[in-house]
């Protein structure tokens, strides 16, 4: 795990909290040429550096960019050796499902790979409002829009919403996308202690009256926590302070709520009470993009004027037909929600029953366990690699000093025997890591 735009201290708490818990001392990263044209000069170059030297002194191996060698579901193959994969966004398991890849393969033989130009002008294709239509009605909204980039989708709409004078509060822990999205709208950014509701309504008492528009920023599902809030809170939130809420979605769509449909199904609300719904195309819906779901006033505001929409190639039409073909296979088939459900709840409570932490995770489809030091995380990864279990140390600075965690992405792919399998694994790693 890389970090860039580090402070001194920062840096120095990131070294120290990777070589923690007995791990060999940060080595020293040779001086790099004083031009200010190499690339290798950048702070967050140096920082790549000195991390990559400190995890190989320490024995920790290099996760990343791991090649998979086929479809990446419950399992996958990796260096030519299968293992149980808890490292991909396949939730349902419809990555790879014929009906997906007929429904692109089809796509690609009507209209090509490509919409060939920005929807605007003329990449419009009937797959787009195929797929916005189905969105839509996910959450009981009028309309929806899609982006080529869930990231992009955060950063465009955000900036665009927003500008100076205005006033965001958020979870500490929202994606890097929507913090940078508060970066380019140049507005105020408050950040609240992980679901506390309390302090986020604490935080517009103190700010809203020196501001002219605010958004909540919130997410339906935690990426590194498993979190889910209680939905309602900052929805009263939001109203009571004149707010727009803004829920990401990314990780919730397929995963939470009884059928999967999200985190206003599992807080009982409707989805119209929140006012901007964002999410993915790249997880449960087996594609790549991002999607805004609002009102119509919303969606065509940004369908004329979002940069990151209007300046960019619509969406490619067999990403569109598998990502409109998946979320009907998960309304159509209720199964593949409640077996990812029971695959989480089943690793989440079996790691909490052998003594792991595994913080506040609801169970429904992200475990992680939490380990501390960084380097011990690593270690820990490394062992389960070599027992044929695939899940990624996740580390400091993305996570808080001594918080440190392997991640468990579940799929509904997920057998009961691969569950307890990666438990015995997951028993003896720790014990080996020291």
């Amino acid at each position: 795990m890389t970090s860039t735009g580090l402070s001194k201290d920062a840096r120095a708490a990131l070294l120290s909290r990777m070589a923690g818990r007995g791990g060999a001392p940060a080595p020293a990263v040779a001086a790099q040429p004083a031009s200010a044209r190499d690339f290798a000069t950048l702070p967050a170059a140096r920082e790549i550096a000195t991390i990559r030297a400190t995890a190989a002194a320490a024995g920790v191996s290099n996760s990343l960019f791991r090649t998979h060698e086929g479809i990446a579901g419950g399992h996958t193959r990796i260096g030519n050796r299968d293992y149980v994969n808890y490292a991909s966004y396949n939730y349902l398991g419809l990555n790879g499902d014929a009906r997906v890849a007929a429904a692109a393969s089809d796509a690609i033989r009507r209209y090509g790979v490509s919409a060939s130009a920005s929807r605007l002008v003329s990449g419009e294709r009937p797959l787009h409002a195929a797929l916005e239509a189905r969105l839509a009605a996910n959450y009981g909204v009028e309309d929806a829009i899609t982006f080529v980039s869930g990231h992009a989708t955060n950063v465009t709409v955000i900036g665009h919403l927003l500008g100076p004078g205005d006033l965001v509060v958020h979870d500490q822990y929202v994606h890097n996308s929507g913090t940078e999205g508060v970066r380019l709208s140049g507005a105020k950014r408050v950040a609240f202690p992980h679901d506390d509701w309390q302090a986020a309504d604490a935080a517009f008492r103190a700010e809203r009256s020196r501001h002219n528009r605010a958004l909540l920023l919130i997410e339906g599902h935690y990426s590194m926590d498993g979190t889910v809030p209680d939905l309602a809170r900052y929805v009263e939130i939001a109203r009571r302070h004149d707010a727009w809420l803004m829920v990401d979605e990314a990780h919730a769509l397929g995963v939470v709520g009884a059928t999967g449909r999200g985190s206003f199904e599992a807080s009982g609300i409707a989805g119209a009470d929140v006012d901007i719904w964002m999410g993915t195309l790249s997880k449960t819906l087996c594609a790549c993009g991002g999607y805004i779901a609002g009102s119509h006033a919303l969606v065509d505001m940004l369908r004329h004027s979002a940069p990151g929409f209007v300046y960019s190639v619509g969406l490619s039409p067999p990403l569109a037909a598998a990502a409109e073909t998946c979320l009907r296979l998960m309304q159509e088939e209720p199964w593949r929600v409640e077996r990812l459900q029971r695959n989480a709840t089943l690793l989440r409570d079996g790691a909490r029953q052998a003594g792991f932490d595994v913080g506040t995770s609801a169970g429904v489809g992200i475990v992680p366990v939490i380990l501390g030091a960084s380097m011990r995380a690593g270690r820990v990864s490394d062992l389960l690699f070599e027992r044929g279990v695939n899940a990624q140390a996740i580390v400091f600075p993305v996570v808080p000093d001594n918080a440190a965690r392997v991640r468990f992405f579940l799929s509904a792919e997920h057998t009961e025997a691969d569950i307890a399998a990666t438990l015995d694994a997951l028993k003896d790693a720790v014990a080996a890591s020291g």
